[in-house]
């Protein structure tokens, strides 16, 4: 079933890409906008996605992988 217009809310979530150590990269990781709304601008997010990482890793039997960058999807290069 359809849903109305208007019932998703807007930016609830910023989207990243990730970059790891060993190369690999992780486009449009969802992190909560409301984390975002301080001072320290996108740093919470690293930790937002450390956590999620650890989770993971701990279900799949994997260590976590070391996060090299981190940058908004879309967002031009510096």
């Amino acid at each position: 079933m359809a849903k109305k217009p208007g019932t998703n809310p807007k930016n609830e979530f910023v989207f990243f890409d990730v970059v790891y150590e060993d190369g690999s990269q992780r486009s449009n990781r969802r992190v909560p906008a409301e984390l975002l709304e301080g001072l320290e601008k996108d740093e919470p997010a690293r930790g937002f996605i450390i956590e999620q990482d650890r989770e993971i890793a701990e279900k799949s039997g994997r260590p976590p992988l070391a996060i090299k960058s981190l940058s908004r999807s879309g967002a031009k290069k510096k």
